[in-house]
Formats: structure tokens, sequence, C-alpha cells
């Protein structure tokens, strides 16, 4: 009978001895094991505008979030440079009344860009002239890709194609930026040109 007992109190004492909550293990990186996130818009302390300060400083709520790591780029052009001409013939009409690029800056860092962008993605079918002779093209993979000499285009209908595309072409605007899609417009413009 009594051992009986002490197999229960030895079973008891393991259960208590192992149990987590009167010994906890040891946690290898305790900072990063229980870590103290803040969300955007909550109050938080010790951080004012991405800087750490020493005093307690507890924000209200509504105020301003965090700001973002130096070199983050912005995702949410769309506001910047907003492009509300709907994906159909008229807006594409309309697009042809855009003759100016938004784009401020030097025009030959803006062109400089363009080239680079319009190689990586529009040479292989339009080539590198925009004459219509790409690596696809003379291969014979695609066909009808006119030069942009012989079309009636301007910087707000070819800005209109890279956004939503129009017959053989798709659309460029999960590839490309807004930016970058108003870059290659101007570069294609320069080259109808030459």
């Amino acid at each position: 009978m009594y051992k009986i007992y002490i197999y229960i109190i030895i079973y008891m004492l393991i259960i208590i001895l192992c149990n987590n909550i009167f010994f906890p293990r040891n946690v290898y990186m305790p900072d990063m094991y229980y870590s103290k996130a803040y969300e955007s818009y909550s109050k938080y302390r010790n951080i004012f505008n991405g800087k750490k300060i020493n005093k307690l400083k507890i924000l209200p709520y509504g105020s301003r979030p965090l700001i973002p790591v130096l070199g983050t780029v912005n995702h949410n052009n769309e506001k910047m440079l907003p492009y509300t001409l709907p994906n159909n013939n008229k807006g594409y009409l309309l697009s042809k009344q855009i003759k100016i690029s938004p784009l401020k800056g030097k025009r030959t860092s803006i062109l400089k860009r363009g080239e680079y962008l319009y190689n990586i993605n529009c040479a292989i079918c339009h080539g590198y002239k925009g004459d219509g002779d790409g690596f696809l093209v003379r291969n014979e993979k695609i066909l009808g890709v006119p030069s942009y000499k012989d079309i009636d285009i301007c910087i707000g209908s070819i800005f209109h194609v890279m956004k939503y595309g129009k017959n053989n072409m798709g659309s460029y605007s999960s590839n490309l930026s807004l930016l970058d899609r108003w870059r290659i417009a101007e570069y294609v413009m320069n080259l109808k040109k030459i």
C-alpha cells in the first residue's frame, strides 16, 4: 500500500517539476522570443519619427506612424500621378489628347532610365530602334509589330497601352511602376522623332 503512495508522490513531483509554469526553460534569445511589436497607429514608447528618444513618450491614437527606413521604395505611386482613363476604346482615344508627360526632372535622366527599361521590357518585340524588328519578330514568334514611325501615337496613348494592354500586347502595369511607364513613353516618343 505504501508503494502506491510513493509512486503517486513521485509521479506528482515529476509533473510539477517538469511543468513550465514553475520552472520555465531557458530561452536562447529572449528579446526575439518575447518581442514587442509596434502597430502602425497605436501607442508606442521611446520612438518618435524614427528617432529613439530618452524620455518616455506616449503618442495619442491617430498620430503619425513610424517613418519608413531610408531607401524604402514607395509602391503607392498611383496617388502621386493619378491616371483615371478607362480601359476601353473611348479611354484610348482620350489618351491621345495627352501630349505632355507629367514627369518632372532632367529630361536626360528620364530618357536614360526610359532607354534602360525599354531595352529590358520592349525591345524584344519592338526592336532597339522602335522599328518593329525585335528578336521575337525576326524569329516569327510574334507578327504584326509596327514601327513607331508608321503609327499615330503620343505619350498618353503609349502609357495607356502599357497600363491596360492592346491587341497582342498585354498590360505592363504589374511589371513596371507608374513612373517607369511614363519614362518609357518619353523614350518611345524620342525614338519616334529619330
